[in-house]
């Protein structure tokens, strides 16, 4: 899935580790990323979510989210965005994402996923 993401991998997000219901994807602050608002970390946890709850294989997508910014990124900043199953249940899932500094936590996100249906025709 991450090798198709044209617009994290154009942000510069590398996928470190993925596995059953979990993901760890990188990522570096550039200048332009520094607007006062958090898209950018937004996006680099909706990544790691992402990568998480299609590990399975089954096509998951986000059905809800949610984040807490805990302290600000700056220039230069080498973030991880670790991406843990927290339940499944039916076709739904809970996925917690931390976002670090080092060992400092720069954001908090909630996931909750809902395997699609395959369509036919």
């Amino acid at each position: 899935m991450f090798a198709a993401d044209a617009a994290s991998q154009g942000l510069g997000m590398t996928l470190q580790a993925v596995g059953e219901g979990t993901a760890r994807v990188g990522m570096t602050v550039t200048r332009a990323m520094v607007n006062g608002h958090g898209g950018f970390l937004f996006t680099l946890a909706d990544t790691a979510f992402a990568c998480a709850c299609n590990s399975y294989g089954p096509r998951a997508v986000g059905a809800a989210a949610d984040i807490v910014f805990v302290a600000p990124a700056r220039e230069g900043d080498v973030l991880t965005a670790h991406a843990v199953e927290r339940t499944r249940f039916g076709r739904s899932g809970v996925y917690d994402v931390r976002i670090t500094r080092d060992d400092q936590v720069v954001a908090e996100f909630r996931g909750h996923s809902r395997v699609i249906r395959a369509v036919e025709g």
